[in-house]
């Protein structure tokens, strides 16, 4: 090659993105970033809502990443064409609703195409042979090359000594012997190499960075496709489910509960969208409406919002019942009694 190669870097936000383009830099290969938004990923937006975490980081860690290592970072949204990923993996989900090979083919596909687009060389990737159960396994990382279409030209500088050489080593772009042979989960390896860099401020080693893989949002995402009989999802569905308390007192509704002043604000949003109850009598959360709801239906919700409240020992409370156009339904409500609020509700 009589010109400087040129890598496109899948980051995610992570330690090993991060170190991974580092080596490819120190190796004086141009690099340049590729994050893909499903809507799903972990960042600090949920941190900014809640009060009790306002003092956890807010940051965009593959934003931070691409400025630690001083690269163009582009931030592409998969949004829309992530969906049949989700619905319809190949290969199926890990523990919970994580697509995770599905989603790592996907992506690589994605950035190869992006490669072609912008007359980059090859791509990399911050993977590790044995980090994790479903896509980083040496029988599913040649998987991710062959089925993504990227083939030989996906190069995974941390683990790279285990694995066959692709053609970036074997053309002599990069360097095989300043590459590493990085494998399971101990992440000591990759924190000693990112002393060695310089790094200290970075995420959590052993973080993931989707919803996905979490218990509780998975089990919430489920619960959203069954009540409505479909699995379609749109935007604020996937924001929603990350915010207040998903109860579900019959199959035809479920109710989303403000747990603090800033998930009440959060979900002031939506109030076009969905009916909303909110208690005038004493403080109390505001609570959203998603399903088909009858007047009966209603007012047992209001009866549990007015439970949320700060009435919920008084013998009544006053709540708002407010419909998406606007129109206000005022009522008064015994508070559901503490025992009759049971926790196989909750989602």
């Amino acid at each position: 090659m009589n010109r400087q190669p040129k890598a496109v870097a899948l980051i995610s936000g992570g330690l090993d993105s991060l170190l991974a383009a580092k080596v490819m830099l120190e190796q004086g290969v141009h690099v340049e970033g590729i994050n893909f938004f499903t809507g799903f990923c972990v960042e600090g937006h949920t941190h900014a809502i809640r009060k009790k975490d306002r003092n956890k980081p807010k940051r965009n860690n593959a934003l931070w990443s691409a400025e630690q290592l001083g690269i163009k970072l582009h931030i592409i949204d998969i949004i829309e064409p992530y969906k049949d990923v989700l619905l319809n993996p190949k290969h199926g989900y890990g523990a919970n609703m994580n697509p995770c090979l599905d989603c790592k083919i996907f992506m690589v596909q994605k950035a190869k195409e992006w490669a072609e687009e912008n007359g980059f060389d090859f791509i990399i990737t911050g993977e590790v042979i044995g980090q994790r159960p479903m896509s980083q396994r040496k029988d599913t990382m040649p998987v991710v090359a062959r089925e993504s279409g990227a083939d030989d030209r996906l190069l995974r500088p941390l683990c790279a000594k285990n694995l066959p050489a692709t053609l970036p080593e074997r053309e002599g772009w990069v360097d095989r012997d300043k590459l590493y042979d990085f494998s399971g989960r101990n992440r000591k390896p990759q924190m000693a190499l990112a002393k060695q860099f310089g790094f200290e401020d970075y995420a959590s080693p052993a973080g993931g960075c989707c919803f996905l893989t979490d218990e509780n949002y998975s089990r919430k995402l489920i619960d959203l496709w069954e009540g409505r009989g479909n699995r379609e999802y749109e935007m604020d569905d996937i924001m929603l489910l990350k915010v207040g308390r998903h109860i579900r007192p019959r199959a035809n509704f479920k109710l989303i509960v403000g747990r603090e002043e800033g998930e009440n604000r959060f979900l002031e949003g939506y109030r076009k969208q969905f009916v909303s109850i909110h208690p005038v009598s004493h403080r109390g959360p505001l609570v959203l409406v998603d399903g088909d709801v009858s007047d009966e239906d209603l007012d047992y919700a209001a009866r549990i919002a007015a439970r949320f409240s700060q009435g919920r020992d008084a013998d009544a409370v006053d709540v708002v019942i407010v419909m998406p156009d606007g129109t206000e339904r005022p009522t008064n409500v015994a508070p559901l009694p503490s025992e009759d609020l049971k926790q196989e509700w909750y989602v």
